[in-house]
């Protein structure tokens, strides 16, 4: 009990200058809708006994949320008009977890009409998400308000082939460190691809006509089974984990596989080799409670990411429509 009472404190500490830089605070629905956490909560939870793969779509669609325009819940908008939105674009096309939040706005929105934004249901669900696949749990500042624009032309994310420099530096734009890059891939423990996005490491790495060398052969192998080659006729594009051994399970595991070089994707394995991160992976390897800890404290910055509150944006009454 002592040990849980001095991380809530610790926890505290590190929000109070996130919640006074932003305008969020941890429980704004208290006084507003009562039951909005516990709501959403229950939404998940329903969800996640029929599918435990939840998580790792929430947790991807937070990112490709807060990483275009901020966290304000522009991903979720559908197309209207000649209107082309975020999730038109190809990153995008394999975004899953909308039915989610459709369920959990439906839900807040019988209980307390106009009073929950979409932008803190995609982020109350994410957190709900990587607590029920075996996580940390952890307090969430809450009060953003959803946005009112969304445009193919605004998504620019760092890709499964992006190297480690390339990648932190679009982590950096949006004020994330190199160690905060580390741990947030660390999601990929629950994290599953597309073949597509990595094939070429399969059959053709750079165009040589042979397999990446830094991938486990075996794990090579494995995947050839799975994963059509990119030049042959099939329309296939199966999933595969990204974690091969805990795949539903939120732990350091992503961690230990890098170093055994079965990382799926290429910025996954660049991560154990590259001189700025692979201390990083080591650490987080061996020790769980850091990994775990360190991605509490990442997740929550990376949640605030561009975030409107007071009189900007809305408070959408459908989550795919602005009103």
């Amino acid at each position: 009990m002592a040990l849980r009472l001095l991380k809530s404190l610790v926890l505290f500490a590190f929000l109070q200058p996130i919640m006074a830089k932003t305008g969020l605070q941890v429980g704004f629905y208290n006084t507003k809708c009562t039951q909005a956490e516990s709501i959403v909560r229950g939404v998940v939870t329903s969800f996640f006994k029929a599918d435990k793969s939840i998580p790792a779509g929430l947790l991807r669609m937070h990112f490709h949320d807060c990483f275009v325009r901020g966290c304000d819940a522009s991903v979720l908008i559908d197309p209207v008009g000649n209107m082309v939105p975020e999730k038109a674009a190809f990153p995008n096309l394999s975004l899953r977890g909308f039915s989610i939040i459709d369920a959990a706005k439906a839900a807040v929105e019988k209980k307390c009409p106009g009073v929950v934004s979409c932008a803190d249901i995609i982020a109350l669900a994410t957190r709900d998400g990587v607590a029920l696949a075996g996580g940390p749990q952890y307090s969430l500042p809450t009060g953003r308000r959803d946005g009112t624009i969304s445009s193919i032309n605004d998504v620019n994310l760092p890709g499964p082939s992006s190297l480690v420099s390339d990648a932190a530096a679009a982590f950096s734009a949006k004020g994330l460190n190199t160690s905060e890059m580390v741990t947030l891939l660390g999601a990929h423990t629950v994290g599953n691809s597309l073949c597509s996005f990595f094939s070429d490491r399969l059959y053709s790495f750079q165009g040589s006509g042979t397999a990446d060398p830094s991938m486990d052969p075996t794990l090579v192998v494995k995947l050839k089974k799975v994963c059509p080659s990119p030049t042959s006729s099939s329309t296939q594009d199966p999933n595969v984990f990204l974690d091969q051994n805990t795949s539903f399970i939120f732990d350091n595991s992503y961690y230990k596989q890098l170093q055994l070089k079965r990382g799926i994707l290429q910025i996954d394995e660049e991560l154990a080799s590259d001189k700025t991160t692979k201390n990083m992976v080591t650490s987080f390897a061996t020790n769980g409670n850091a990994f775990s800890k360190s991605f509490v404290a990442a997740i929550i910055k990376m949640g605030n990411i561009g975030v409107l509150t007071g009189n900007n944006g809305q408070i959408r009454k459908n989550c795919r429509a602005v009103n």
